[in-house]
């Protein structure tokens, strides 16, 4: 099983390191790799952590060997990474909508931690990048700082997304603050289960309608 992992964590590595020496249309090469790879995995914040880690190992390694320039592509894949995990908050977001709307009973402490393993995703995304810069070679690595930094300032289409999920159902939980300090999307029980279910399906047809979009622009002549 490990062995059958850690093969297919070298597929994620070689297949983020080509989208970046392929030098064309990065951003969108490593959302649409980002995707696929969520929609495999179980919607959990290990999945999400797991996932821009190799995804970011492999677009570390791509760079170091790209002839383009360096900035542009890291900045393009973090850029990709970023739209890709705006899409599993967004994600996310529906799913909390649609089990609210099936009142199935959501408990107050339910609702409060989905939100706050939605908060986590931008949080994580930032952090594990940050790690992988710390370990990177001396042309990428500076690169892939001045990324983070550059979200950091700026802010990132994943923390936008999370605002708008916070705005629409902070109102939701009895006028009580929902705090950072509580366990994120492993969220346990039968609510944990669907949740997951949920906001695994809801990001494949968001994958799906991406991909479709994209082949018929290629299509367009």
């Amino acid at each position: 099983m490990a062995e059958n992992s850690e093969r297919s964590e070298e597929s994620i590595r070689r297949a983020a390191s080509d989208s970046i020496r392929a030098g064309e249309s990065v951003r969108d090469r490593v959302r649409d790799l980002t995707l696929n790879v969520l929609t495999s995995r179980r919607f959990d914040r290990e999945a999400i952590r797991e996932t821009v880690r190799v995804i970011t190992e492999g677009v570390s390694l791509g760079a170091e060997g790209s002839r383009a320039g360096t900035r542009q592509s890291v900045a393009e894949a973090f850029r990709g990474m970023d739209q890709a995990l705006a899409k599993s908050v967004e994600a996310g977001q529906e799913a909390i909508r649609r089990l609210l709307d099936a009142g199935r009973g959501v408990s107050e402490r339910e609702l409060q931690e989905a939100l706050t393993g939605l908060q986590k995703v931008e949080e994580d995304f930032v952090a594990t990048v940050s790690q992988v810069a710390s370990s990177a070679g001396e042309r990428v690595a500076p690169e892939l700082r001045e990324a983070v930094g550059q979200a950091t300032r700026a802010g990132t289409e994943t923390g936008r997304q999370v605002a708008a999920a916070m705005t629409e159902f902070t109102r939701n939980v009895a006028g009580t603050s929902v705090k950072a300090t509580l366990a994120g999307i492993e969220i346990a029980g039968e609510f944990g289960v669907r949740f997951a279910q949920v906001a695994s399906g809801v990001l494949s047809g968001m994958a799906a309608a991406l991909d479709k979009s994209s082949t018929e622009t290629k299509k367009t002549p």
